[in-house]
């Protein structure tokens, strides 16, 4: 293996930039801990998803740089791009990751706003009088 793997993911707004390199099992986000960063269990779940699947919690040390959304689209564009990384690193993974679909992005994001509405189908209060 290269010296350092990278790669992308992505959800709704949260934009996650992902750096794999071989180690110990440590993963960072934003320079914290990710379970620092994400104090619910259900987020770290995701986060940690992609590596128990191949079985890869101990090889790797794991740098993200994640910006935009919430703490679910963050955690969730965490997942993809460490699903993305590991199919670089052994092509084997992709299997594995296809099948809990990892590796497919989620399109779904907030409808715009129309104009003459309140929020996207939402209508202003009608009044008769």
């Amino acid at each position: 293996m290269e010296k350092q793997k990278n790669a992308v993911g992505r959800r709704k707004e949260a934009v996650a930039r992902v750096y794999l390199t071989k180690g110990t099992g440590s993963i960072m986000v934003n320079e914290r801990e990710y379970k620092e960063y994400f104090p619910i269990m259900y987020l770290q779940n995701q986060v940690e998803l992609p590596l128990k699947t191949t079985e890869t919690v101990n090889s790797f040390d794991i740098l993200v740089n994640v910006k935009g959304g919430g703490p679910k689209g963050q955690a969730e564009a965490i997942k993809m791009g460490i699903s993305r990384v590991l199919c670089e690193v052994n092509p084997e993974y992709r299997p594995m990751l296809k099948k809990l679909s990892l590796l497919t992005r989620d399109s779904r994001s907030v409808e715009r706003k129309k104009f003459g509405k309140a929020k996207a189908r939402r209508s202003f209060q009608f009044s008769k009088r």
